[in-house]
């Protein structure tokens, strides 16, 4: 499926779309690590007799000395005569991040233990994206010195690295706009230890700028939850702002200490803090990318944290990810972005769905006001009315600005897409029943989702009229070129609903057991080929995993996404078709899912009761086939967005999650996509196919808001029963 195939590819696949940067992204190497302990995307290297500090391989991580709070790098080694060793500090390789820095210099700032002379220096070089470099250079050269005990800038320009075509005028040198890498290496084998400890690495202009400090920040305000504070601030005015620097007091605002950096562009900041009961106050300031740092923001009052009982904390949960579509939204589309750090501007159409429908929670649990929650879907359909669509059909991401179609995944990729769209009109239709107010913005809404609903032609992506099965894609240039069918099981089962549901180009009901279930050689090749397996490759499975009966699904029942896409508006409740009840089968796939996490026969680092989910991610091997595709990996919304089946496994890992992992896994917009604690490795990024699956499939455990308004719709009950859904009182 192309939804597996997308993750799997992430990370390789340059966008087509133009990246927009902040100064941050421009700028900044290394600021902070997402860990105290070592930082996960740094690698080394060394030859005995010399030595090198490392934890897992990477370098560890300094809490007590740092430039940039809450933390800093800490290289210790010894140079000895026949040794070598090197330390690499890598950016974060992300697929929706162009490596696009500016400025004529590398600066860092060091502050080592004993004085560095270009007798005792490490030497350092730079690498590019295209695995081009400079030549090595000390830290200090002549009679020049770092002085201990103190931290000093270090300012390298790339003019005397003898490296004159660093603008990329010439093929075969190294390209700063593209740096991916600073290496530190052996210098001369003195023979002696150094510990030296290095902070906020920056690609910019040598001569600093401006001597002017930004305006600072207007107000701060704090929130206190049960371990953390969350801390939001006014954005200071100005055109070159690099960062903001959060502090913290503990005693009434007499005192107050450094304890984050936050990039520009965001005005929030969350600071564990550890058990409950902790008193703080804060203030920010502003940073340039010259240096200057502005006067601190007004105190903000003063919160104390307590401890949350369950449903709190699923609250905070839920809006902690509702923030990402509400806070991150594009300003011409209303729609949240694809992923964070990332383009803003590329919008994904399913995960623009799944944040529909997260706006109806956050709009019923007040996170906003009811008019603020209109406003924000009227802004949305009015944009996806004007966006690309091919026969109905939005594509895969649509540009935030134009509302036009980007061809993210080649050339082929150019025209509709039906399961994004499939995606995007569950999270409309449930929109158009919530939104149900008689007046002039909500009418608005519901006259014009009804009119997209009515102009998707899902028969047109029949391909024939005859064809048994529907496709994926379709390109007003390739026409059928990729020509996927859509076969289960997989995530693309509410396609087959809405197809089947709609008013003005349905499809016969057939197609759901000749396309989605069938069981022809078409549809057991493509199970097979997907899933290497036989086992569950005709639709039905009916074997055992780990004392859990699966009626369909491939091998154990695959990705736990495949109970969630399809299922946050749909109700499985209370009705089967002829091949299971689809709620008591998700709830088998997530619990084979949680009890092979437990029993953790890779004997991988976390796993146990109140820490699992296989499933697609950034680093995630998946779920389809453990234990061949489990890396190592926790994806967050495995777990949490199977509430309504694993009520209490899912709530044992949230717990997990918050109060023991805690600022490795939770930020600004909840938690980040995953975890692998056997690589130290905790991504810091935020999807939209991960935060509103959270969100919703907790309502629905709780509320059953968005299933309800959902299965409102007049169109929906006729379909299920044409496809020969029944009663089923089991979980009614």
């Amino acid at each position: 499926m192309k939804t597996i195939l997308r993750f799997l590819m992430l990370i390789s696949i340059a966008a087509a779309s133009a990246f927009a940067q902040t100064t941050y992204d421009r700028h900044v190497l290394f600021d902070n690590s997402p860990t105290n302990d070592s930082d996960e995307s740094s690698n080394s290297y060394l030859v005995a007799p010399s030595t090198l500090e490392t934890l897992r391989d990477a370098m560890p991580v300094e809490t007590a000395h740092f430039v940039s709070p809450p933390n800093a790098l800490r290289l210790h080694w010894k140079s000895a005569p026949g040794g070598d060793w090197r330390m690499t500090v890598q950016i974060k390789r992300r697929y929706a991040r162009k490596f696009h820095f500016e400025g004529d210099a590398l600066t860092f700032w060091v502050y080592p233990d004993t004085e560095i002379t270009t007798e005792n220096s490490p030497r350092l070089y730079l690498m590019d994206s295209h695995e081009k470099g400079t030549p090595s250079v000390t830290l200090v050269t002549g009679d020049k010195k770092i002085p201990a005990g103190k931290w000093t800038q270090v300012i390298l320009p790339f003019a005397a690295l003898h490296s004159p075509n660093y603008n990329g005028t010439d093929d075969s040198a190294y390209i700063v706009a593209d740096t991916l890498s600073v290496s530190l290496l052996q210098g001369l084998d003195d023979n002696l230890e150094h510990t030296v400890y290095l902070d906020d690495f920056q690609i910019r202009d040598a001569a600093p700028g401006d001597a002017i400090a930004p305006p600072a920040p207007a107000s701060t305000t704090v929130r206190a939850y049960e371990r953390h504070f969350d801390v939001a601030w006014t954005a200071s005015d100005t055109s070159d702002l690099l960062a903001y620097r959060i502090y913290r007091s503990t005693d009434d605002g007499k005192t107050f200490l450094p304890v984050g950096t936050q990039q520009a562009g965001r005005t929030r900041y969350v600071d564990f803090i550890g058990a409950p009961g902790k008193r703080a106050q804060y203030r920010v300031t502003a940073l340039d990318i010259a240096g200057n740092e502005s006067t601190p923001s007004p105190v903000s009052d003063a919160a104390t944290t307590r401890e949350l009982n369950d449903d709190e904390l699923l609250s905070m949960v839920q809006e902690g990810c509702f923030r990402y579509y509400w806070e991150c939204a594009h300003p011409t589309a209303g729609l949240a972005p694809e992923v964070i750090p990332g383009d803003p501007n590329l919008l994904a159409t399913g995960g623009s769905g799944f944040g529909v429908m997260a706006l109806l929670v956050g709009t019923e649990r007040q996170f906003v006001t009811r008019d603020e929650g209109a406003g924000r879907m009227l802004k949305i359909v009015r944009f996806l009315a004007k966006a690309d669509r091919f026969h109905g059909v939005w594509p895969h991401f649509l540009n935030g600005d134009t509302g036009k179609v980007i061809p993210f995944f080649g050339k082929y990729d150019n025209g509709g897409d039906l399961v994004e769209t499939a995606f995007m009109m569950q999270g409309l239709l449930a929109a158009r029943q919530y939104f149900s107010h008689d007046n002039a913005t909500e009418r608005e809404i519901r006259d014009t989702i009804t009119r997209l609903w009515r102009e998707v032609e899902w028969d047109w992506y029949r391909k024939t009229p005859d064809s048994d099965v529907l496709y994926w894609h379709w390109s007003p240039d390739a026409g059928w070129h990729v020509s996927h069918p859509l076969i289960g099981w997989n995530e693309t089962f509410i396609v087959y609903l809405l197809a089947i549901a709609s008013p003005t180009h349905a499809v016969p009901a057939s197609l759901y057991h000749t396309g989605w279930a069938g069981t022809l050689e078409r549809g057991v090749n493509y199970r097979r080929g997907w899933s290497r397996t036989k086992v569950g490759d005709h639709y039905v499975n009916g074997h055992t995993f780990y004392g859990v009966k699966l009626d369909v699904g491939e091998g154990t029942g695959a990705e736990p996404f495949f109970t969630h896409f399809s299922f946050m508006g749909f109700d499985p409740r209370g009705i089967r078709d002829q091949y299971t009840n689809y709620f008591e089968n998700n709830r088998a796939i997530d619990l084979i899912n949680y009890r092979y996490c437990v029993d953790n026969p890779m004997k991988f680092a976390g796993y146990g009761p109140d820490c699992w989910g296989l499933s697609a991610g950034i680093n995630g091997g998946g779920g389809r086939a453990a234990p061949r595709d489990d890396n190592g990996t926790i994806n967050i919304m495995a777990s949490l967005a199977s509430f309504p089946y694993t009520p209490a496994e899912s709530l044992a890992a949230l717990k997990h999650f918050y109060r023991d992992l805690g600022p490795k896994v939770w930020g600004i917009y909840g938690f980040h996509d995953g975890f692998n604690q056997t690589q130290n490795w905790f991504e810091e990024v935020y999807m939209a196919l991960n935060q509103a699956p959270i969100v919703v499939m907790i309502e629905n455990h709780r509320s059953g808001l968005v299933w309800k308004n959902f299965m409102a719709n007049p169109e929906i009950q006729p379909a299920l029963d044409a496809i020969g859904f029944q009663p089923d009182p089991v979980n009614k």
